[in-house]
């Protein structure tokens, strides 16, 4: 990776790894905080239950959090593929903000207190998907505990972003200074 650094500029890049830092502090203070990921987040896992419609009640509201959290995943994968190691940093900050949007929407089950959004008819009847799936798997008084726990892995998940993304923006930070001293500096 220390190779794949050289020629890469961490200027561009820092700006990125700053503002997951901040999102990261944001969401250890504040759990159902706002971030720029929000309305993808939520595009995604509204169109999930929609994907997994296929196969039962049950699976097509799953489907919003399946896709919700397979999407950073499945983009980590892609910029693996590209030998994109930075982007792979970044898809672990956006699965951290989803990470921590499904503990709050977990948390909730029983509280059923968050305001709910549906692809369906809005004058319908709206579900909570995790107090039916909660309570669907006979889990629904563990929501808080479940919420609690999915949040730390969001908490680990932006860990990964933020050390993984400053240790490679560290290294192209030397790889360019060494780059200047070996070749002298630009006029």
């Amino acid at each position: 990776m220390r190779e794949w650094c050289r020629g890469r500029s961490w200027a561009v890049r820092l700006p990125l790894l700053a503002y997951f830092a901040w999102v990261g502090v944001r969401q250890v203070m504040e759990p159902s905080c706002w971030s720029l990921f929000a309305p993808l987040n939520l595009a995604i896992h509204e169109a999930g239950h929609l994907l997994f419609r296929f196969d039962g009640e049950f699976l097509c509201v799953a489907g919003g959090t399946l896709l919700q959290l397979a999407a950073p995943a499945a983009s980590a994968a892609m910029f693996i593929r590209q030998r994109d190691y930075f982007a792979v940093a970044a898809c672990s900050g956006w699965l951290s903000t989803n990470l921590y949007d499904v503990g709050v929407y977990m948390a909730d089950a029983r509280a059923q207190a968050l305001d709910l959004v549906t692809v369906g008819d809005p004058q319908g009847p709206i579900r909570h998907d995790w107090n039916y799936m909660l309570g669907a798997l006979g889990l629904i008084e563990h929501d808080r505990s479940l919420g609690w726990l999915v949040r730390q892995a969001g908490l680990l998940a932006m860990l990964v972003c933020l050390a993984g993304g400053g240790w490679l923006l560290w290294n192209m930070f030397v790889a360019e200074r060494t780059g200047r001293k070996a070749g002298g500096d630009p006029p």
